[in-house]
């Protein structure tokens, strides 16, 4: 299974890095630089090329960033979350996405964390039994500062959005690079008629690509990548042979340091377009989910490197004996072709720059995913395309958005010289929030030396210095473009996570417990009335604020309420068995029960009438299995949110598929089952069937005790008159006499984002004819 993905990562991952031969001396030479009859200019650039590919894709990514993956996650959102998960420096709680008993989903990678982490309530700290030294007490600063907590949260960000502005730009650059090579295949002038539709059509038709998924189109793709990898290899090695056997002394730094002296400002300047010669390491992370660590490292060492190497030097030893130029274009990859091969070369070009789009738009997807998890982003359709790997998706929306802007900028700029140093900005950023956060991930995380960490933000933060300011230089030919893309993305994102933090911590401080609800019955009159009411909630603990706010306007509830939680854990598929973990709240004698409903990111959700009966079924099985012991001793009466959360812990996982459950029309209660001997209306108010509904006990079982069948006759009673869904619709509004900045945000921002984001996946599975929607407006 590796080697096939190490054969997928190919198509998926590498196209874009493989390509970079297409642009880079192109972009170096462009307007900073001019060759002298000497070759030093021409083995300086290949010098930074080589140790630029040497020291950041292999030594960075493939032996060190590669290795701090989020449970298989990679990107700069996953360091982030990675970070989240070991100091507590969420601005939202870090458990607040788990509940007890998702430690037995998770992969075997991270299932001891995950259980060690969920035994300690979400506390880093214990969980990780405390660290120690440096790691300790750089926890300790990240905790206790909220504003340190913030500029993670920032950083984390920024590099987020340059991802998703390098999603927009690289295969603007790819392709149209590639289309280019007509300049020396048609008659002169004739080819600017070509290059821009062409281009359009060959992005159109690789983002209608996607919905097809990674795998398919991995294993589309990777056979034009070994080809292109083949070809630029074999035509470098050609080239070396024939031109200039001894280019290989430009491996040695000290070429760097001549083209530099030679060049000052004009080759610092440069550096912005010899950096292209790494776009695309990034997407060696963030597409870590789509495949495993070490495919990605035995594609990149084996053949992408050194193919990438030989290409390189092959373009030096050709443009060392050629110094006459006729034209900037002249310095492109095509004029070191063999004219001999030039055609076919061009047309396997355009299929690579086609397939090296494909690794920054899959990894856009992964990382959007990340925000989305984390509260991050606006919810967005997520389709998983893969049964057996976790991270390969596809999010139409994201999709299109990325096709809109790619083609704006293409028909925009029309010339590679300015994408690419809106591309290089972009990447370089990335790069250096990277670094940052590897930094913090080595000490927390990994438990080293923190003399280690700052060395390693002290060597490539050097490095990727030096290439940022080169990159950022030039703002305004063409640099401007990812800042402005990752600051619309990032007000975005600003928005939502405010927004979701503000209507979070309303959540939190307007729960209320059981006890004091139910206090109120006197007073208003509280009655219970036949049926099942199931109340959608995004919360796992307390009774929410919407449930309330119902109450004390119409008060009156169902004989039996479900406070159900759908929860998505990172494994494929959750058996039938380990789907429904169900819990009570309150004493025994209210009826009351809570119940997680787990879905793995490839299972499909039930339909109505089956979800109903298996939903049911578990909490007749947690009933009858002991579960229905009153909670009203353990709790001591208290109204705490602490014994809210203790309710939790006493949750269990119930096989559905234990008890059975009939529903007939006009048959009475059968030897060995559990029910009523009345009839009731139906779930969708059909008044006129009479509906019988009995449990089938388990053959080997004893016989309940008279508690749990008068409680399992009351669920039966209930079920019979039917399940109302009640789902709440919460509209956040800031409080009178807030700032205009937080209205603006919460009023006008956040609003207009929550109405054009998807809902929860539940709200379009409910029947309609039997659903209550419960507005309230949440004044933060």
């Amino acid at each position: 299974m590796t080697l096939s993905l190490a054969y997928q990562s190919l198509g998926v991952v590498y196209g874009d890095l493989s390509t970079s031969p297409l642009y880079v001396y192109k972009a170096a030479f462009a307007d900073d630089i001019q060759h002298s009859e000497t070759n030093e200019e021409i083995l300086g650039v290949l010098s930074f090329v080589f140790w630029t590919l040497t020291l950041v894709p292999l030594l960075k990514y493939v032996c060190v960033v590669l290795r701090a993956d989020d449970n298989g996650e990679g990107g700069t959102f996953a360091l982030y979350s990675l970070l989240c998960r070991h100091a507590r420096a969420a601005l939202l709680p870090p458990g607040r996405g788990a509940e007890p008993g998702d430690e037995d989903q998770f992969s075997d990678a991270g299932g001891a964390a995950a259980k060690k982490y969920l035994e300690y309530g979400g506390n880093a700290t214990a969980a990780l039994g405390g660290g120690g030294g440096a790691a300790a007490s750089v926890r300790r600063v990240l905790e206790r500062h909220r504003v340190l907590q913030r500029v993670l949260l920032v950083l984390a960000l920024v590099g987020t959005c340059m991802v998703i502005g390098d999603g927009v730009l690289t295969p603007a650059i790819s392709v149209f690079s590639a289309v280019s090579g007509l300049e020396l295949s048609m008659e002169k002038g004739h080819h600017k008629y070509v290059e821009l539709p062409l281009a359009c059509f060959i992005l159109v038709c690789l983002f209608a690509l996607q919905h097809y998924g990674t795998h398919r189109v991995g294993f589309l793709f990777a056979p034009i990548v070994i080809a292109w990898l083949v070809c630029i290899s074999s035509i470098g090695v050609y080239n070396i042979v024939k031109w200039e056997p001894h280019v290989y002394r430009a491996l040695s730094p000290y070429y760097m340091y001549k083209f530099l002296k030679k060049t000052q400002r004009g080759g610092w300047m440069s550096l912005g377009g010899i950096l292209l010669c790494v776009t695309g390491s990034e997407a060696m992370f963030a597409d870590l989910g789509h495949f495993n660590q070490l495919s990605i490292q035995i594609a990149f060492t084996c053949m992408v490197y050194p193919s990438l190497i030989l290409a390189y030097m092959g373009q030096a030893a050709y443009l060392s004996k050629h110094h006459i130029l006729e034209g900037d274009y002249r310095i492109g990859f095509y004029v070191s072709v063999p004219e001999l091969i030039r055609w076919p070369v061009l047309a396997i070009a355009i299929l690579a720059a086609v397939v090296g789009s494909q690794a920054v738009i899959t990894g856009t997807f992964s990382m959007i995913k990340q925000c989305t998890s984390l509260g991050c982003f606006p919810r967005v359709k997520i389709v998983h395309t893969s049964a057996k790997v976790h991270g390969q998706i596809y999010i139409p929306e994201i999709n299109w958005i990325l096709m809109i802007l790619c083609l704006a900028v293409t028909i925009g700029f029309r010339d590679t010289k300015h994408l690419g140093n809106a591309s290089g900005l972009a990447v370089i950023t990335v790069m250096l929030v990277t670094t940052c956060l590897m930094s913090l991930v080595i000490v927390l995380c990994w438990h080293k030396s923190i003399f280690l960490a700052i060395g390693f933000i002290v060597f490539f933060g050097t490095i990727e210095a030096l290439y940022f300011s080169a990159s950022l230089i030039k703002f305004k030919e063409g640099a401007w473009v990812p800042i402005v893309l990752a600051f619309f993305f990032m007000m975005v994102m600003c928005i939502w996570h405010y927004g979701t933090i503000k209507k979070y911590e309303f959540d939190l401080q307007n729960k209320v417990s059981i006890n004091w609800l139910l206090s109120l019955s006197p007073n208003l009159g509280i009655v219970r009335v036949r049926g099942i009411g199931l109340i959608h909630t995004e919360l796992d603990s307390g009774i929410p604020a919407i449930f309330s706010h119902f109450v004390t306007n119409l008060p009156a509830f169902h004989q039996v309420l479900i406070f159900m939680c759908i929860k998505n854990v990172p494994i494929p598929h959750v058996s039938p068995d380990e789907r429904f973990l169900v819990g009570r709240i309150g004493p025994k004698e209210y009826r009351i029960y809570r119940c997680i409903v787990r879905y793995g990111y490839h299972d499909v959700q039930m339909d109505d009438q089956e979800f109903e009966k298996d939903l049911v079924c578990s909490v007749a099985e947690f009933i009858r299995s002991g579960g229905g012991a009153s909670n009203s001793k353990a709790n001591g009466g208290a109204t705490s949110d602490g014994a809210l959360e203790k309710d939790e812990e006493r949750m269990s996982v119930v096989a559905s598929g234990s008890m059975r459950m009939l529903e007939e029309d006009g048959v009475g209660a059968a030897e060995g089952t559990v029910g009523p001997s009345r009839a009731g209306a139906g779930a969708a108010g059909e008044l006129g069937v009479r509906k019988r509904v009995r449990f089938v006990l388990p053959a080997a079982s004893p016989r309940p005790n008279a508690g749990v069948q008068e409680e399992l006759r009351e669920l039966t009673d209930a079920r019979e008159a039917g399940m109302a869904f009640i789902l709440g619709h919460c509209y956040v509004k800031a409080k009178s006499g807030s700032s205009f900045f937080r209205r603006f945000v919460i009023n006008f921002g956040y609003d207009f984002l929550r109405r054009n984001s998807r809902g929860p996946t539940y709200a379009v599975t409910v029947p309609h004819a039997s659903t209550l929607e419960v507005g309230m407006i949440y004044y933060v």
